[in-house]
């Protein structure tokens, strides 16, 4: 009997660790979908760097609560997995909200944590539609690019208009 609670504490410890270390934590319903659904749910989070876990849910319960997200305790109820993700904000609502809308209809993506704080359902639904990090990164270095290359075309004009004088 001992040694299951120990056990149990252990379990609520590695979850509330991973709760923690994680970027963005995702709750989500999974029930009616094929096996072959989830896993290629699981798939496609593994290639957004992204994890999915089905845990108990007493022990998900208590370690959302042990990390003082109290909101995000009240969702496990039922079959519900859980999507981590330790470094993008947005992969794992992205690849849920597009989930929901292809053939995995029967996915229903219930709260999360982003970066320390609760967000709702239509929090993350905002959040799915945003680009990714990198596609940020990328967009700001093509806008500071332009910006430079203009920069460098007009003194290079500059240059050649003080040697004709």
């Amino acid at each position: 009997m001992k040694e299951s609670i120990i056990t149990k504490q252990n379990e609520v410890a590695q979850v509330a660790e991973k709760i923690k270390n994680s970027a963005a934590v995702v709750a989500f319903k999974y029930q009616g979908l094929t096996v072959e659904a989830f896993q290629g749910l699981r798939r496609e989070m593994r290639e957004n760097k992204c994890e999915v876990s089905v845990l108990k849910n007493n022990i998900s319960r208590r370690a959302a609560k042990e990390c003082g997200y109290d909101e995000l305790a009240d969702v496990f109820t039922g079959p519900i997995a859980v999507a981590f993700s330790s470094d993008d904000v947005v992969a794992p609502a992205k690849v849920l909200f597009k989930a929901m809308g292809a053939e995995n209809a029967k996915v229903e993506v219930l709260k999360g944590v982003v970066d320390g704080d609760v967000y709702s359902f239509d929090q993350l639904k905002t959040l799915s539609q945003l680009p990714s990090y990198e596609t940020l990164l990328t967009q700001l270095a093509a806008g500071m690019l332009g910006t430079v290359s203009q920069l460098a075309i007009g003194l290079n004009m500059l240059v050649e208009k003080q040697q004709e004088a």
